[in-house]
């Protein structure tokens, strides 16, 4: 054991104990208190700045520190090792806040969830959840009717339900006696239907006396930032209580790479399933005590996830997800008991995963389809999730084709010199005066500023492009009279919020490298879009529907997207926002086992796209990367808006 010193963390006022020599950011991962660090703690990002209070660290002066801010005792957490004892505080820009955290179904547009609701299950009569409880009456033992009591439960469930081929487990042998004799014979059984209609039904639960009306099941969709939960009601179908959290792994990398990287290191991989494992209990936790349910009456589980955050769930190993040839573990899951997961739910309980296409669209993706009911119309279709990647899905009833292309995290915050989250302080929403130049920003919170979010940054990239201040290449032009636009540490910027009216002890700005970052991202999208759309002998004019997808999705200012080639031209009144499309594919599923019977003729038939081996991918990125495109004349409405306002300079 090496000599042990103690480190304050402000403003959370908590004091914990280290070994000298340990690097701070791992003292603060260890006692579960975050500091952003997008890189996973590789020193690239810059994000983990702290301020030294008391005390000494030791660590070489970092390039993502200006000698001044060094002098005043600003480090990065990743390379600070801690030598004695010492206070530090975690500025708001380096803090996670749960000010911001959002399902992604209220946010500028409201989600649109009719498309495959509980009446429309009602009403095609696929109202059938997985699990199902089904009351008996049986006849009392005698001297002239002894049938063993799991004869007794089968024969009844044959003679009432018409049930067959039942399976009966254990853990319910063990507990048949005891409940059949509790309330003379009067029983409820609960049945776990199978996905496959020739399957086997599982006799997974008994009570004593009449419990139909008490089933409940829980949804949750694993996202890489946030985990999100719903507690449903079976038997009504309706939604009690909603819960989130960030996901615990966040503080080892905000990218999936990041999260596999560190899977691959020894203890890794349990290390990254007991995090997110603690954070699903938290929020199971959370759903139980609001909706007022006890643990026991949880009967079933369904869980939606990309594909890394569903195999380091699993515990399987990741590894071979981020190399070529691109191979996952797996892409389809069994049902699985919930405690052999760690998950804090009875035995009984059943988890339920929903399938990956590959190893970059995954589960997620696959429930927001069945959940949006893509899958079931004749209209042609765009589904669209943008996130650090972005999932593409286009097709009908006919036909579905998928692929990922790798956006970035410039639209969760990361690679911009002052984003962030979308949480208090950030900047969501902005505009500038044509005449002055002189911003207008709005935050999340209307709290002074801190930062820039991911719909910020597009709305002030298209604003600055619209008002002819940044160039087709997203250069600041030098001719713009303000003095918000000044040479910075990279390269021209302009700057939104002067120090005196931040939230924070700079000035905010957005810079020549930020709005390089933003275009790559966009380009990467609108490239992908573009590629399969054509792969498949089509045209974006083709295009009967878009739908748009998680919590960027619903906060999305369309328009700006449209005006830096984000997205292709459209007509706006055909763009349907479905929220958090993989929560809502894992709630059917909860509701419906006859969608999670068409999930698997679904996953076969989707043809999954390669979009770094398809030729064209490539021109087409390059393409994007102006604003809004090479091609003015894929956007004609924006070129008409600018030509009749601003010059475009293509120079």
């Amino acid at each position: 054991m090496g000599e042990k010193v103690h480190v304050t963390f402000e403003p959370v006022q908590r004091a914990v104990e280290c070994e000298k020599g340990e690097i701070l950011i791992d003292v603060a991962r260890r006692v579960g208190i975050h500091i952003n660090a997008s890189c996973g703690g590789s020193g690239v990002c810059g994000k983990c700045r702290i301020q030294i209070e008391h005390g000494r660290v030791a660590g070489e002066k970092s390039e993502k520190i200006s000698s001044s801010d060094f002098d005043k005792g600003v480090r990065l957490a990743c390379s600070s090792t801690v030598t004695e004892n010492v206070t530090v505080r975690i500025p708001l820009s380096s803090s996670m806040q749960k000010g911001g955290l959002s399902d992604g179904v209220i946010g500028r547009h409201r989600a649109l969830e009719h498309h495959f609701d509980i009446e429309e299950l009602r009403r095609e009569g696929i109202f059938f959840p997985p699990v199902e409880k089904v009351a008996l009456e049986l006849p009392p033992t005698s001297l002239t009717d002894n049938m063993a009591d799991a004869g007794r439960i089968v024969q009844g469930l044959k003679n009432q339900y018409d049930e067959h081929g039942l399976i009966i487990s254990l853990a319910v042998l063990r507990k048949i006696r005891k409940a059949l004799r509790e309330k003379d014979f009067n029983v409820t059984v609960t049945l776990a239907r199978p996905v496959h209609p020739s399957g086997k039904t599982h006799v997974v639960n008994i009570q004593s006396g009449n419990w139909v009306n008490r089933i409940f099941g829980i949804a949750v969709d694993i996202g890489t930032t946030t985990v999100w939960g719903q507690l449903i009601d079976l038997h009504t179908g309706r939604i009690l209580a909603n819960a989130g959290d960030y996901n615990g792994q966040i503080s080892y990398g905000e990218d999936v790479i990041s999260r596999i990287i560190y899977a691959e290191k020894p203890k890794g991989a349990e290390l990254m399933q007991e995090l997110v494992v603690t954070t699903i209990n938290k929020i199971i936790a959370r759903l139980l005590v609001e909706a007022d349910i006890d643990r026991d009456e949880i009967d079933s589980i369904t869980i939606a996830a990309n594909t890394t955050m569903t195999h380091l769930f699993l515990s399987l190993e990741p590894h071979n997800i981020r190399r070529a040839p691109y191979v996952p573990v797996s892409t389809f899951f069994p049902p699985i008991r919930a405690t052999d997961l760690g998950l804090q739910l009875s035995s009984h309980a059943i988890a339920l995963l929903y399938p990956a296409i590959s190893s970059y669209v995954g589960g997620d993706i696959v429930a927001g389809v069945m959940g949006s009911g893509m899958y079931r119309t004749n209209k042609l279709t765009l589904y669209i999730d943008i996130g650090t990647n972005a999932e593409i899905v286009i097709g009908s009833r006919e036909w579905l084709v998928c692929a990922a292309c790798s956006a970035g995290p410039a639209f969760e915050g990361g690679g911009i010199t002052f984003g962030m989250r979308a949480a208090d302080g950030a900047i969501t929403d902005f505009g500038i005066d044509p005449g002055t130049f002189e911003p207008m920003n709005i935050t999340i919170g209307r709290k002074p500023p801190v930062g820039i979010c991911g719909s910020g940054l597009l709305i002030i990239v298209a604003a600055l492009f619209e008002k002819g201040i940044i160039d087709q290449r997203g250069r600041f032009r030098r001719d713009v009279a303000t003095p918000r636009i000044r040479e910075g540490k990279s390269g021209f910027e302009y700057v939104l919020v002067w120090q005196d009216e931040a939230g924070i002890d700079s000035d905010i700005a957005i810079n020549e490298v930020d709005i390089s970052n933003f275009i790559r991202a966009k380009a990467a999208i609108y490239a992908g879009v573009k590629t399969l759309i054509e792969e498949v002998g089509l045209s974006v004019s083709d295009l009967e529907q878009i739908i748009l997808a998680g919590a960027f999705g619903s906060y999305i200012d369309l328009d700006s997207a449209m005006t830096v080639g984000l997205l292709p031209e459209f007509d706006p009144g055909r763009v349907l926002y479905v929220g958090n499309g993989s929560l809502m594919g894992a709630r059917m599923s909860e509701l419906s086992n006859h969608i999670r019977q068409d999930v698997v003729e679904v996953v076969q038939r989707m043809t999954s796209f390669e979009l770094s081996e398809v030729a064209n991918f490539k021109e087409q990125y390059v393409a994007s990367l102006f604003l809004p495109h090479t091609d003015i004349s894929l956007f004609p409405k924006i070129g008409m808006r600018l030509n009749n306002g601003e010059s475009v300079d293509k120079s």
